[in-house]
């Protein structure tokens, strides 16, 4: 996400690394790569050359403080590390301030999603119905969309995976559908109605005459414009003419998990002047954000988004379970079923990319990183790989010798050079741990655990997506996807009834050593 933009801030920097003080001249050369990169954005034009010229009147209009206090007493501040700074609030201005607000006030309050076409205003209908349930409130979702194939029937299963009804008739108008959806929500104490409406052009002035039917009718609480940020430009420029005419509350940016090139995220506020008030990441109906201005400069800087990162981990994770999971890691006592935890834990927070893109310090390693090596499909082959295991060899991974291996890869589709991939950086990651445990190290790794209590490691050694065993690399170079761990090993021989029993023994001796230790 946000490549483009990443990049020419960076350059920027660089450029500027070097200098005693901020002069219009490197001034000049560091701007002309965040220009670049701006253009390739696709941000629109005025709002580019107003944003450049305030950093650079900022940077030239500012002493540049050479210390500043931090936590670890006096640090050097250098004149490149200002110039970020002010891009970062010049960046943060662009796009806020926060209003992730949505008016329930009414009852049934309504929220009317309009948008283009393909702008993902259906599933983000139903990833707004699920934030809403959550909160507590009954929510009717209505079916307004006649015009899409399927699409009605893509409201209605999302609607049975949310439990929440979907209000429609067959061959009814969209101005008299939404009608009679308020009629029944009132009779039956809805809270939330939310109306899906059919994607369209600007200018296709009787589609857009319909939408202010619909408005002028219902008088809605909420009106949301779903954007996709990946088309930049052409969509804030549609987004002005949506506005003239329906005075909407604010914006949904979706697909940020893509391949976005952020001239959306950063126009669509100064252009229109109304919020952006939520962010689809994903497919998964968890997958929507609220709004944080700062938390979207830091990843476009490449600063990664702690915030955000953290308030995902805890809608997925329970404090005591990720304690306990993080104990049971550390010991080098864990097994492909707690490793099936984390996978699964790591697809509820959104795509391992976006996920990265958040961590502090990982915009450098992604850029070296190839991108199939990220690609999220890859933890679908690991999960099936561990599926095709018998429970006793997830529980006991020590047993599983090549003849067993055969068998997993057969059984998943895989190869059996994958499945000897996996099998031995799961081994030497769980040996690692073991390690550690026994070493006296666990109890400090532990004061750090806890995500949720201020202080210490907020990821829990080094990994946010549970307990201290990165996933994609890092300590012991546990990698599921292959290509960025460690190089593949030779063909362990095949085990015999007698290595099988050795290699229960040698469990049973390591659980007890571990009793005896505490």
């Amino acid at each position: 996400m946000f490549n483009k933009l990443s990049d020419g801030f960076r350059n920027a920097k660089l450029k500027l690394q070097g200098k005693t003080t901020l002069t219009e001249d490197n001034i000049k050369h560091a701007l002309k790569d965040v220009r670049m990169s701006l253009i390739e954005a696709d941000v629109e034009i005025d709002v580019m050359r107003t944003f450049l010229a305030t950093v650079k009147e900022r940077c030239l209009g500012e002493i540049v403080t050479l210390k500043a206090s931090g936590k670890q007493g006096q640090m050097q501040v250098t004149p490149s590390d200002h110039f970020i700074n002010v891009c970062h609030e010049e960046l943060v201005n662009l796009m806020g301030p926060v209003d992730a607000t949505v008016d329930t006030s009414a009852s049934p309050s309504i929220i009317m999603m309009v948008g283009l076409q393909g702008s993902g205003k259906t599933t983000t209908s139903g990833k707004l119905a699920k934030k809403l349930t959550e909160e507590g409130k009954k929510v009717l979702m209505v079916a307004a969309d006649i015009y899409r194939p399927a699409a009605i029937d893509q409201l209605k299963v999302l609607g049975k995976r949310l439990g929440v009804e979907v209000f429609t008739l067959p061959g009814m108008k969209p101005v008299k559908l939404c009608e009679l959806a308020m009629v029944k929500a009132r009779q039956q104490k809805f809270d939330v109605v939310i109306f899906d409406t059919a994607g369209r052009l600007a200018i296709d002035n009787e589609l857009m005459q319909e939408l202010v039917d619909i408005k002028t009718q219902n008088n809605p609480h909420n009106i949301f414009f779903v954007c996709d940020a990946m088309i930049g430009q052409s969509a804030v420029m549609t987004a002005k003419e949506f506005d003239a005419k329906l005075d909407f509350t604010g914006f949904i940016l979706t697909k940020l998990d893509g391949d976005a090139r952020g001239g959306a995220a950063l126009s669509i506020k100064s252009v229109t002047g109304k919020p952006i008030k939520f962010l689809g990441m994903g497919e998964d109906l968890k997958a929507l954000e609220e709004f944080r201005p700062e938390g979207l400069a830091d990843r476009i800087l490449g600063f990664g988004d702690v915030v955000g990162l953290m308030k995902d981990f805890e809608k997925v994770v329970d404090e005591k379970e990720a304690e306990k999971d993080a104990k049971k890691m550390l010991s080098g006592d864990f097994t492909f079923s707690d490793f099936m935890k984390q996978i699964e834990m790591i697809q509820k927070m959104g795509s391992i990319r976006s996920l990265l893109e958040r961590m502090p310090g990982m915009g450098e390693l992604l850029r070296q990183i190839p991108p199939e090596a990220l690609d999220d499909k890859e933890l679908v082959k690991v999960q099936v790989m561990i599926k095709s295991m018998t429970k006793e060899e997830q529980r006991v991974p020590d047993i599983i010798d090549a003849s067993r291996m055969h068998r997993i890869a057969k059984g998943s589709g895989r190869s059996f050079e994958e499945v000897q991939g996996l099998l031995e950086r799961f081994l030497q990651t769980r040996a690692m741990m073991g390690q550690l445990g026994q070493s006296g190290m666990m109890q400090n790794l532990m004061k750090g655990m806890n995500p949720f209590g201020g202080g210490g490691n907020p990821f829990g050694g080094g990994n946010p997506f549970g307990g201290g065993m990165p996933p994609m690399g890092g300590m012991g170079g546990m990698n599921p996807f292959g290509g960025m761990g460690l190089p593949q090993q030779k063909q362990p021989k095949k085990s015999s009834s007698k290595d099988l029993a050795a290699a229960r023994k040698r469990k049973k001796a390591q659980k007890k050593a571990r009793k005896k230790n505490r």
